[in-house]
């Protein structure tokens, strides 16, 4: 990887951690309380992140497009045919882990992401758009991309797709994060686009931030519930 892949991925961690240190700094500095703390700083961390990375990127957004990248008719086709491929991988996904390894659906880190949306509905962008360019451009612009040159197809996609998993802190749905790996890695290649992963993985966060903003918890665990009961019946128990 060329040194500048280097500092977007430090970049990328620093922001990832900065709360650490500055969260308390606001909470001493600033007459707020902690959820206000968390939220100004993490959106304030991900727009300086992205314009950094897009910064260190530029060189790349110079470069040729190869001649088999496929033309902006191709970009809308495979974008909307990549939301169907990663809402099937990912249900998938979801059935080998809730009836072959019995984990518990129910994601942690979304949840948090909708309890600091529903205080401050100005962090939608975050999950919306600021995090998919981020992440596409480092787990499959520059992470897959590495592997990639250097291994196959699907050890690449495995290996981003498990790091993707750890750095979101929920390795027991490895099985859901490899699912979308796969699926971002075989548009990258397919279209030799990044945009595509990047427009479909903006759509499935924006859907499912902006239907479990409009649904009360009570009416998302009925949904889950629902949800549990078809998959009960089509793998027949």
């Amino acid at each position: 990887m060329t040194k500048r892949y280097w500092y977007v991925i430090l970049t990328y961690l620093i922001m990832q951690f900065s709360g650490l240190l500055f969260v308390p700094i606001l909470l001493i500095t600033l007459p707020i309380g902690r959820q206000d703390a968390v939220i100004y700083w993490t959106i304030f961390s991900f727009i300086i992140a992205l314009i950094i990375v897009l910064v260190l990127m530029k060189p790349d957004m110079k470069m040729a497009q190869s001649r088999n990248a496929v033309s902006i008719r191709g970009v809308i086709l495979w974008s909307f045919v990549g939301v169907f491929m990663a809402y099937f991988a990912q249900a998938i996904a979801v059935t080998i882990e809730t009836s072959v390894f019995n984990i518990e659906q129910g994601s942690q880190n979304t949840e948090m992401i909708m309890d600091i949306t529903r205080a401050a509905p100005i962090f939608m962008i975050i999950p919306a758009i600021i995090a998919p360019i981020l992440e596409e451009l480092i787990f499959r612009k520059i992470i897959f991309g590495a592997l990639y040159s250097r291994t196959n197809f699907f050890i690449a996609a495995l290996l981003s797709a498990l790091i993707f998993g750890i750095i979101h802190g929920e390795p027991q749905h490895i099985l859901i994060y490899a699912s979308m790996g796969f699926v971002f890695a075989f548009l990258y290649v397919k279209t030799e686009r990044i945009i595509v992963p990047i427009i479909v993985h903006m759509a499935l966060n924006s859907i499912s931030v902006i239907v479990q903003f409009s649904l009360d918890p009570e009416d998302i665990e009925k949904m889950q519930k629902q949800l549990e009961q078809m998959q009960m019946i089509l793998i027949g128990g």
